[in-house]
């Protein structure tokens, strides 16, 4: 069966479990040891930063993953799509924090609640590991951190990474700057062609009609291989309790709501919970997304000197990725 098949049959059949490394997250050794851990747990998909070290950080983790499945006594079903991100400028996905040293007072807030453990001693900020998430800027009372948008030559390093083994690519679009986001997508459908295209979209600067109205028109581009990322609110699901994924829920249940025949993920809030409350609202999803939450869960495992030589580390962080995609999955079904 070809991998476009393949695909076809997991969203059909409402398989898919997509782990969301981060578009902004390039720690090449945090994005290996998630390839790693969340291959053998069983994700169909792992969502990358669009850059060619950390695609390559990623088949390593995934092939490390093969090689330790027989001790494991695990066969992994599904060799993972790997899928790129890119973002219009003004979507939080693709932003990098800045600490302005002028204004900053040291209170070290911004260190306490950086998820990604971004921020030095030093108070700046190491881009490789900044998400652009907003909780440092959530927590400085000084105004003292903005953000900068690093705009790629995507026309260049898009083709690079389908070379390196990308076989699927998603555009973050929430931004009201139409133009561009068609302009992207167009790009995006014209590098990946036989394989599904997807676009993140959230309600925060788009109303409902409006959010429907951009599907509309990049479904008269992409068609049959258009997915949408129904994002509720992005990168807010480190709780794990109903009120934290509602959003992705209801901004899923609007897509499907709207008749456009696309594919729909839930993202941007998801979290255990997700999958269950999707099936007890009747949000007829095709799958599930899940990034900060599933980064937080195995943060004590890949955050560990040793995770690469502890094969019980790396055990116990597989048990709990399974339990994740699990309970997401049984949930979308019932």
């Amino acid at each position: 069966m070809k991998r476009h098949q393949e695909l076809r049959r997991i969203l059909q059949e409402r398989n898919l479990f997509k782990l969301v490394c981060g578009a902004g997250n390039e720690d090449l050794t945090e994005v290996r040891r998630l390839a790693t851990i969340y291959t053998l747990a069983g994700a169909a998909m792992h969502d990358l930063s669009a850059n060619l070290n950390v695609v390559e950080a990623a088949k390593e983790g995934i092939k490390t993953a093969y090689e330790m499945a027989p001790r494991l006594n695990r066969e992994i079903a599904l060799r993972p799509f790997l899928n790129v991100s890119i973002g219009i400028k003004g979507d939080p996905h693709v932003r990098k924090a800045r600490i302005d040293k002028k204004v900053c007072t040291c209170c070290s807030e911004c260190v306490d609640v950086c998820r990604q453990e971004a921020i030095g001693e030093d108070f700046v900020v190491q881009e490789f590991r900044c998400i652009g998430c907003g909780d440092c800027e959530k927590a400085c009372a000084f105004e003292a951190i903005n953000f900068i948008h690093k705009k790629a030559d995507f026309e260049k390093i898009l083709p690079e990474c389908a070379r390196a083994g990308v076989e699927t690519m998603e555009l973050h679009a929430v931004t009201e700057d139409d133009d561009a986001a068609m302009r992207d997508w167009r790009l995006l459908s014209g590098i990946i062609t036989d394989n599904f295209i997807s676009v993140c979209l959230d309600r925060s600067l788009l109303s409902n009609k409006y959010m429907t109205e951009r599907i509309e028109r990049m479904h008269a581009i992409a068609g049959e291989r258009m997915i949408v990322q129904a994002d509720g609110v992005p990168m807010s699901g480190e709780g794990d309790d109903f009120n934290t994924t509602l959003q992705a829920v209801a901004c899923a249940d609007v897509v499907i709501k709207s008749g456009i025949p696309v594919k729909v993920l839930l993202s941007g809030g998801t979290n255990s919970k997700t999958g269950m409350l999707a099936r007890q609202c009747g949000v007829v999803a095709h799958g599930v997304s899940v990034g900060s939450f599933a980064r937080k869960i195995v943060k004590p495992f890949v955050m560990r000197d040793d995770f690469d030589v502890d094969f019980d580390i790396i055990k116990e962080a597989v048990s709990v990725a399974e339990d994740l995609i699990r309970l997401n999955l049984e949930g979308l079904h019932g």
